[in-house]
């Protein structure tokens, strides 16, 4: 195994279809017009000499070393900012650019230290290349005068001066920053801005004082950096380096793989030296995120290796007795028997399971195959249930399929981009900054949030923010469509094409009623009528318009008719069916969308087909060879009903910590408490595990093969770049287990489940390792129509046939403020952490975000004598927690938001039992509270503490004899 080298080109590609011919060192060329000499010459294997260019980033021209001489011009110009001609003839390579780079190199090694054997880029140093390239082999320049290498100190005698390296910048976690080994390129200032959209750095300073500087002269840690990595990635010296090289030496082999973390599904190559992670360096071949990454993906995976990480599996026969490490048969011959017993007693639908988000496609689909043909029910659910299950229900009704419309790429087509409950700059932040580029370059945003998210404000671009009251989307979707519909702003062709028209002509009277105009909504929403229409008129009227949405949509008791508004929406303006456009959920975590793909409702097969078709079954059972059983199964919050009434005694998590990430907590303890066997397969002893009967160790993503598919429909291939630490994959465990069970399933690797999985499944039919490993990755549909893939859907016609058009009504949440609770609470992530925070808790990411806090707008702290940093009381229906308040006007007043990453806040003590209508999706996003002054934790909170600790207790393991 070697490294992947991943050619850089020095200057972006251009996307003229003009071509262009040139002549190059006597090679003929032909490029797109716009390409630079210097990326032509690389086309035609001529690699010349840079320093400040990259092609992340666009050119630049400032290093000069790069220079060309062209026949009939004078002066040698810079390959990177000179276009092509047609008829030019080029040369890369004389005795006077020779003598020109000689002397630039020169000067900036007579700035720069020479200590390459010590130096952690050592190996992987642009600066120390180009010095070879260039044939530089002696510096007639020292170290006297002044220079970024030194600091000038006052000395210890009176007038004495010394010299000293110049301190480091040691404040983030995962990198250092070096001033005295800048060159000064821009490489990362410009990086900061183009790809990541921060504007974090800049160049301070004058002639020999200019230097990289994080804001104004702050440290990275205390500037606006958000650690993305895209300036140590970008930077050609050891100036900015990772840490980890700097501690363990440069990669030798690297392994291409996919990020564990959000729904972007970022490509990665995983750096190492053996079995151990260097680094992670974004791919600049990952069609999702196209070399870019987060602080998570690109530095937080440090948890893999954590000293809390459980290796061994465990068992014990009560909750209350400490873990006892056995084998792995002692583990699921323990749980085989607890599960048949608990069959045996209360019934065969007695026991159930749910599967993972953070799983691959092909460890979901093994765990949905236990549960239907092992266990005897389709007792199986996801926690896709708890996030986008309205999405699956509405865009199937609308638009014939439970996916987004589109491909990341589209936002480069987009005119008009409308976020909904959704903040990308923390969530899915790779797709914020490809967002936030176009933006920058011309397009229009809509935020309709109500809290003032980053999306809103951010540099070089602002947004039309509607912030509405949390609970009232409907109505506001629907007042937007009022406005389209009355103001003659519908795509009537389009319509009349690819719809129902009779079905349009409904909802088209619905929306244009007078109680759904801006006004009338306005009582309701709080949104100011003139900014509403103005959004309407932008979004109809601006050009290609999408829609991007998330959690903030679908976890409310009218997720899915929002889901249908916002589908309504797109297709009354023709939004639909080409690049730039669309419904775009973004999903939460790394494979919500391929766990709902493979099956993991209980009430449909994998490729979203109903169980009680007779046709679809019959292939799976021919397969299979098992009778399966016809009756949808129980949804997440129908089982914990079930144990609490004492019909529903068994279950089996896989890699989903249901008790901190669902709602209402005491209400999930009181069923975990009441099961006879709880199996919790994860990394770590989670919260849930606190209940649990059989921990079965899992395996992280570096330690496996399979795929994920994103929230573009994207299936992409996982590698394993090292052994697991507990000796099996996920796969594995769950195959063991469903032996133990009595049901075999024989697989020798985790192609073979895809083949399976594409044999059963209409969309994967052309999906294959083989296929993944050619093109890199496919976007489903993936069959013998589009044997590539779909990267955008619904071109020519809906999946379902006509575009169907639904009337949306407005009903009001049974959650409701009042004199007791006068609050609306809702909640969110933050770019730090990560869902239930089991992973970024466990690596440097703390730093940001140590605690949850809640915020509080200034007027309604004042009511309440609250001061920023407070404990504060927070209190709803369902119970309590406490909390430090952060007073800040993001959010408005009457309104309160918390993140729910850290478990001794328990954020879902407070939240209820209210959930979608259509999908029993809960009701995060909308809690009627109070805020109080606290002294600290709660009641519940020490108790819950008090038990998590004892629950978590680990039997010293035996003498051996």
């Amino acid at each position: 195994m070697s490294l992947i080298e991943e050619i850089d080109y020095g200057t972006p590609r251009s996307k003229s279809e003009t071509m262009v011919t040139l002549t190059i060192d006597s090679n003929e060329v032909t490029v797109p017009e716009g390409t630079s000499i210097m990326r032509a010459a690389m086309d035609a294997g001529h690699q010349i000499p840079k320093l400040c260019a990259t092609d992340m980033v666009d050119a630049f021209g400032s290093c000069r070393l790069c220079v060309v001489e062209i026949e009939g011009r004078a002066g040698t110009p810079a390959s990177c900012t000179t276009p092509v001609m047609n008829g030019l003839v080029v040369h890369t390579q004389s005795e006077r650019l020779k003598k020109l780079r000689k002397g630039v190199m020169e000067l900036y090694i007579s700035d720069h230290p020479l200590d390459c054997l010590t130096c952690g880029a050592n190996g992987d140093c642009e600066l120390q290349d180009m010095a070879g390239a260039v044939g530089l082999r002696d510096v007639r320049y020292g170290y006297e005068g002044e220079n970024h290498v030194f600091a000038k100190t006052p000395g210890k005698t009176n007038g004495e001066v010394n010299a000293a390296w110049m301190p480091k910048d040691e404040s983030n976690p995962y990198f250092t920053y070096d001033p005295s080994k800048c060159i000064v390129c821009s490489r990362c200032v410009r990086a900061c801005e183009e790809v990541q959209g921060t504007f974090a750095l800049t160049i301070s300073g004058r002639g020999f004082d200019s230097r990289v500087s994080p804001g104004m002269s702050e440290s990275f840690l205390g500037s606006e950096c958000v650690s993305c990595g895209a300036c140590v990635q970008a930077c050609p010296t050891a100036t900015l380096t990772e840490k980890s090289v700097i501690e363990i030496g440069q990669p030798e082999h690297s392994v291409v793989t996919t990020c564990a973390y959000c729904g972007v599904g970022c490509a990665f190559k995983a750096e190492m030296r053996g079995e151990e992670v260097v680094r992670m360096v974004p791919y600049k071949d990952g069609k999702a995120n196209r070399g870019h990454s987060c602080v998570k993906g690109r530095f937080a995976w440090g948890y893999t290796n954590h000293k809390e990480r459980i290796l061994k599996p465990m068992i014990r026969e009560r909750i209350e007795d400490p873990w006892r490490e056995v084998s792995w048969d002692e583990a699921f011959s323990f749980a085989a028997t607890k599960m048949r017993g608990i069959q045996k007693k209360y019934g065969r639908d007695a026991i159930g399971g749910i599967t993972s988000s953070r799983c691959t496609n092909e460890e979901t689909y093994l765990v949905q195959k236990l549960i239907r043909a092992g266990f005897g029910n389709n007792n199986v659910d996801t926690c896709a249930r708890v996030c986008h299950s309205p999405t699956g229900y509405g865009l199937s009704q609308t638009f014939g399929t439970s996916a987004g419309t589109q491909d990341f790429d589209s936002v480069e087509d987009t005119d008009v981009a409308v976020i909904i409950g959704a903040n990308p700059a923390s969530a899915h932040p790779v797709f914020a900054s490809r967002l936030k580029k176009r933006l920058r370059q011309g397009a229009k945003l809509i935020v309709i949030d109500p809290r003032r998210t980053e999306m809103v404000e951010s540099p070089h671009v602002k947004a039309l923010h509607l912030p509405l009251m949390p609970g009232t989307n409907v109505a506001v979707v629907t007042a937007l469509a009022h406005v389209i519909v009355t103001e003659g702003l519908a795509n009537e062709a389009f319509v009349r094409e690819r719809c129902d028209w009779a079905e349009f002509e409904e909802w088209a009277a619905f929306v244009a009623q007078p109680k759904h105009s801006p006004e009338a909504t306005a009582i309701l929403t709080g949104v100011d009528p003139q900014v509403l229409r103005e959004a309407a008129r932008i979004y109809a009227t601006g050009g290609n318009g999408a829609i991007y949405y998330g959690l903030g949509v679908t976890e409310h008791s009218q997720g899915s008719t929002t889901v249908i508004a916002i589908a309504n929406l797109a297709m009354a303006t023709g939004n639909i069916g080409r690049p730039g456009v669309g419904v775009n959920p973004l999903r939460g975590q790394n494979n919500v969308q391929g766990s709902c793909d493979m099956g993991s409702f209980p009430h449909e097969l994998p490729g979203y087909r109903h169980i009680s078709g007779d046709a679809v079954r019959d292939q799976f059972e021919a397969l299979w060879n098992v009778k399966l059983n016809p009756e949808p199964g129980l949804r997440i919050p129908n089982m914990f009903d079930a144990a609490i009434e004492g019909s529903f005694m068994g279950i089996y998590v896989q890699g989903e910590d249901i008790l901190q990430s669902d709602p209402n907590t005491k209400h999930v303890v009181a069923a975990l408490s009441a099961m006879e066997c709880v199996i919790v397969h994860d990394l770590f002893l989670n919260e849930t595990a606190n209940y649990a009967h059989v921990f079965l160790p899992g395996s992280s993503f570096l330690e496996k093969d399979g795929t994920f598919t994103n929230a573009e429909r994207r299936i992409q291939r996982v590698r394993k770049v090292m052994s697991p630490k507990n000796g099996m994959a996920d796969w594995e465990v769950t195959i063991g287990l469903a032996k133990a069970m009595g049901f075999e399933m024989n697989y020798s690797h985790p192609s073979e489940i895809m083949d399976e999985i594409a044999a059963l499944t209409p969309t994967f039919t052309g999906v294959s390792y083989a296929k993944l490993d050619e093109l890199g990755s496919v976007q489903w549909p993936c069959n013998e129509k589009a044997p590539e893939g779909t990267p955008v859907m619904h071109i020519d016609g809906f999946v379902r046939g006509k575009g169907k058009f639904i009337v949306t009504e407005y009903v009001a949440t049974d959650e409701r403020t009042g004199p007791r609770f006068p609050l609306l609470l809702t909640t969110g992530r933050i770019l730090s952490q990560y869902n239930v925070g089991a992973q970024t808790r466990r690596t440097d990411n703390v730093v940001w975000h140590a605690e949850d806090r809640l915020e509080i707008h200034p007027h309604d702290a004042e009511q309440r004598g609250v001061r920023d940093g407070d404990w504060v009381r927070l209190q709803s229906r369902a119970g309590e927690t406490t909390l430090r308040a952060e007073i800040t006007d993001r959010v408005s007043p009457g309104v309160v938001y918390t993140t729910f990453h850290h478990p001794d806040t328990q954020a879902n003590v407070i939240t209820t039992d209210f959930s979608d209508w259509a999908t029993n999706c809960p009701e995060y996003k909308v809690t009627a509270v109070q805020i109080s002054p606290s002294n600290g934790p709660s009641d519940w909170q020490k108790s819950y503490d008090e038990q998590a600790r004892h629950s978590r207790r680990i039997a010293p393991a035996e003498a051996a004899e």
